[in-house]
């Protein structure tokens, strides 16, 4: 079993990209959805909370944590947690923006916490120190996510104010550096045009756990039945319904509430 964790819905939008990929997986995700959002916190808060997710699907006995929250993986600096390798959606995002960008010139668009830790800046930079990162915070993307006015004319004008700034610099690559911001992609897409390229995390760190599964550096299931369990620290009717409307058409065994 595959353990994946975010503060909240956003990294429903991950787990959908690694159950497509890996019809034969189980996986227990674990939504922090009591204390989102993360992105807001102070880092040293972040690195708490994430600490005690991490602990528990260690507890779950899980074989591989996928940090599906940029905010988080910006704090987790490990590449195993109790012995259990930790994928992050920062490095494997940064690498296909890298491999995409013909202009050198990459927009970020993600939560205080993540910009202000530079993490895709950094990242970006030691792939390709020729880079020109540009970022912008995006604080009101969230709650737009988690109210569910995914393609609403307040969030199409919030994301103009947002995107329109980098466009403005030349970027042709743009990584959506939160987890419910592909959840925002058709207002993102609108605004960016057809010239740039939108960079989802989540689907290139799918690709990061294929190849680590392909070179054994994570083991293959051997299973021919799925399992899929969601956790949530506040496990409100809201988070039911987005889980399952995210990821049908998979079937979700079972929901239960956690406290860490």
């Amino acid at each position: 079993m595959i353990g994946v964790f975010d503060s909240g819905i956003g990294g429903l939008t991950v787990l959908r990209e690694l159950l497509t990929l890996f019809p034969a997986e189980s996986f227990l995700y674990l939504g922090d959805t009591a204390r989102l959002p993360y992105g807001s916190k102070s880092p040293e808060t972040i690195r708490k909370y994430s600490e005690q997710v991490m602990n528990s699907l260690a507890d779950h006995k899980v074989k591989a944590i996928v940090i599906a929250c940029n905010s988080a993986s910006s704090q987790v600096f490990e590449k195993e947690w109790r012995g259990i390798p930790v994928l992050t959606v920062i490095e494997p995002g940064a690498k296909k923006a890298i491999e995409l960008s013909e202009s050198k010139k990459v927009g970020v668009l993600g939560t205080r916490a993540t910009i202000q830790s530079q993490a895709y800046a950094l990242a970006l930079q030691k792939l390709d120190p020729a880079v020109q990162v540009e970022a912008q915070a995006c604080p009101l993307f969230v709650p737009l996510a988690e109210e569910g006015w995914t393609d609403d004319p307040i969030t199409n004008l919030i994301t103009y104010r947002y995107v329109q700034p980098l466009l403005q610099t030349g970027i042709d690559t743009l990584i959506l550096g939160c987890t419910h911001y592909p959840l925002l992609s058709n207002s993102i897409a609108r605004v960016a045009g057809l010239g740039v390229q939108l960079i989802d995390p989540g689907l290139a760190v799918a690709e990061e756990l294929q190849r680590q599964i392909e070179s054994n550096k994570i083991e293959g299931s051997k299973s021919t039945e799925r399992s899929l369990q969601i956790l949530s620290t506040d496990l409100s009717p809201t988070m039911t319904l987005w889980a399952t409307q995210i990821l049908s058409p998979h079937l979700i065994q079972s929901f239960e509430h956690v406290d860490l």
